[in-house]
């Protein structure tokens, strides 16, 4: 059933054309990524679409018994409120449905203590509980509290966020926390922008999960391909004002596209060359004089004209070109640390971000880091090139190691220039026509070159910033997020670049396509320090999970702990492990037997502090609810049925609790 439709629907801002005859409809349950270049008018179609800003022509229909959700790129949150209070207004039916049952609950409890059940009164309240009991069960009434409690924690707020005011929020947990609200809120249709903005890795495979178990439709604008091939039924693209669409996920739409492409060009060419051949003809009959070919040439002429022409296919987008070079090449030796550590002093006292990071980085590695939120990367980058002196621990850098870093917030860019003063005054050995031959490669064309910095976008900024990179010709190229900002032709210029690059590559990122694409190693960072990865991210993540909740810690806790002794008496004799890319044995390395033995231990231990808590909390609900039924068997509180109810809705919580409790238990 078709749920949304457009038809030539039009924008402009001034003479600036952005959308021009736009017509698509969508399906109920369709999963549609938006794509096309930075600037292509991507956010401008959502905001038509929802209603935030209106089309010059053309209209659409979105079916009325649809509610709409929309994430913007801009939240309107209310600053004074608290995470809490806003997330609370979403789920205040509940309340008040609750506070409702209550209300009847007491009033049957008081007819029943008066003796009064067999009255109309008495049966309608019990009917009137009933119906309401069943409508807040099937809208999911006994679980919301533990649904927005998952979604919070998904988002990574804990209980230490709930009533933190909304602007003391940064600008990332703001986005974060608006995508939160909205999936509460389960609207019919989810309208997207960037969805991925700001999110860790396991919060994207949260995400990921919940849209593709999501019952309603889903539109988005996203530039992160993974998350287009994981989740998308078709794809939208916008390029040259117009809109096609594609059925299949991202890598299904970049094989149509350039088959398509291939195919328009093939037949453009085609019919050129036959064209041409018949004015040729034209000509030499024209050239006789004679009455005969004349006329034939009048005929050829005629069915020339009236020959449907084939469009020339649309020039691609204008695209960066980007070529990484070093000036010298380094050492064999790059980074080599033991024993690093971090912390910095709070309000609250210190706060360690990591310890016992131990690395050694190659000439000609390509490490991605990766890691949740806040475990501190960016810092380990910095502490890389010297900027921040660590804590604790050895670094030595190599001999001949030049390092030139990205950093994603672009604090390195003076916004004061122009773009042209900006690149002149770093790299003076160029001629201002050098610089603005540079500066069009990157796709500041004309007048762009004398905007300034501060007025960018920021993939503009993302732009200028990688040019500045290209030019500095270090051999160490250090990238914080580097993909940020970047449309997707931009990301895959980027990156066919750091392939070609013969320096060394270290990275940030929470790119997946990139970490795909780029990763030779994975550093996994942590509290308790770095685990390493060989390949990209799909090898990482087959591995993690071996490694992690599965394999080694699925059943009985006995059961669990004896596999993983079993592991390390493997892992310090040295035998033989099975190869996962062609199943034959190899022995294990010394440095593999020491990461798997420090991977073993970190998960042993995360395992244990969690069946501690969970023990604890076991306890604790077995002790209260014993102690709520002595209380329903006192003769004093079982002659009163409003507050045995009471206990028992209270004994029903805690069972329900203790249950979830047993299974966490059970499953570790």
């Amino acid at each position: 059933m078709i749920v949304l439709s457009a038809t030539d629907i039009c924008k402009s801002y001034g003479t600036d054309v952005i959308l021009e005859n736009i017509s698509f409809h969508v399906n109920g349950g369709d999963r549609i990524g938006i794509v096309g270049a930075n600037g292509a008018g991507k956010t401008t179609l959502l905001d038509i679409l929802s209603g935030r800003s209106r089309a010059d022509s053309g209209n659409y229909f979105i079916s009325g018994d649809l509610s709409v959700g929309y994430l913007k790129q801009n939240d309107s949150f209310e600053e004074d409120r608290t995470l809490m209070e806003e997330v609370h207004e979403i789920y205040g039916g509940y309340e008040r449905q609750e506070q409702e049952l209550a209300s009847l609950s007491g009033a049957i409890a008081d007819l029943a203590a008066a003796g009064k059940t067999d009255t109309d009164e008495y049966q309608g309240l019990m009917r009137r509980y009933g119906d309401l009991q069943d409508r807040f069960d099937r809208d999911g009434g006994y679980s919301w509290k533990s649904e927005m409690r998952g979604i919070l924690h998904s988002m990574a707020f804990g209980e230490n966020y709930y009533d933190k005011p909304i602007r003391s929020l940064s600008g990332g947990e703001r986005t974060r926390l608006a995508l939160a609200c909205l999936l509460m809120r389960k609207p019919d249709l989810l309208m997207l922008d960037e969805p991925t903005n700001h999110l860790d890795i396991g919060m994207l495979k949260w995400l990921e999960q919940f849209l593709r178990n999501y019952r309603g439709t889903v539109i988005m604008v996203s530039h992160d391909r993974y998350f287009l091939d994981q989740l998308c039924t078709g794809i939208f693209e916008v390029e040259h004002h117009h809109l096609k669409t594609y059925r299949g996920n991202y890598t299904e739409f970049a094989r149509q596209k350039q088959e398509q492409r291939e195919a328009d060009l093939r037949a453009y060419n085609k019919q050129q060359t036959e064209i041409q051949r018949q004015e040729e003809m034209i000509r030499r009959f024209k050239q006789h004089g004679t009455e005969h070919l004349a006329k034939r040439a009048a005929s050829r002429e005629k069915r020339l004209a009236q020959m449907e022409r084939v469009d020339r296919p649309e020039a691609e987008v204008g695209s960066m070109k980007i070529h990484f070079h070093q000036n010298f090449q380094s050492g064999k030796d790059v980074l080599f640390a033991e024993g690093i550590g971090e912390q910095f002093r709070t309000e609250d006292g210190v706060r360690r971000l990591f310890e016992n990071v131990d690395f050694d980085i190659k000439q000609g590695d390509r490490i991605c880091i990766v890691g949740p939120n806040g475990i501190g990367k960016t810092t380990l980058l910095r502490i890389m090139i010297g900027e921040l002196a660590p804590t604790e621990g050895y670094l030595k850098v190599g001999h001949n190691v030049e390092f030139g870093y990205y950093d994603q917030r672009q604090q390195q860019l003076d916004p004061s220039k122009t773009v042209l003063e900006e690149v002149h005054d770093s790299f003076r050995l160029y001629k201002d026509g050098e610089v603005r031959g540079i500066l069009g490669r990157f796709l500041f064309r004309g007048d762009q070159v004398f905007t300034q910095v501060g007025a960018l976008s920021g993939g503009e900024k993302a732009r200028l910033a990688l040019l500045k990179l290209m030019l500095s010709g270090t051999n160490v190229l250090v990238l914080d997020e580097p993909t940020n900002h970047l449309d997707i032709d931009s990301k895959e210029i980027f990156e066919d670049a750091l392939l070609e690059y013969p320096g060394t590559v270290i990275a940030v990122s929470h790119d997946r396509y990139f970490l795909n694409r780029i990763a030779t190693k994975i550093f996994e960072l942590g509290p308790e320090g770095i685990t390493r990865f060989e390949g990209g991210y799909d090898y990482y993540e087959e591995k993690r999970q071996e490694i992690g909740s599965g394999k080694q810690y699925i059943g009985e806790i006995e059961s669990a702990v004896g596999a993983a002794e079993r592991q390390r008496e493997q892992a310090a004799g040295g035998r033989e492990t099975a190869d996962p890319e062609n199943g034959s044995g190899s022995v294990l390395s010394a440095e593999e037997e020491r990461q798997r033995k420090k991977q073993q231990q970190a998960e042993e231990r995360r395992v244990q502090r969690a069946r501690e808590k969970l023990e604890a909390e076991i306890e604790k609900l077995e002790a209260e609810i014993e102690k709520l039924q002595e209380k329903m068997c006192d003769p004093a509180i079982s002659s009163n049925s409003k507050k045995l109810r009471e206990l028992d809705e209270q004994v029903q919580a805690d069972q329900a609790a203790l249950d979830e409790a047993y299974d966490a238990w059970s499953e570790l």
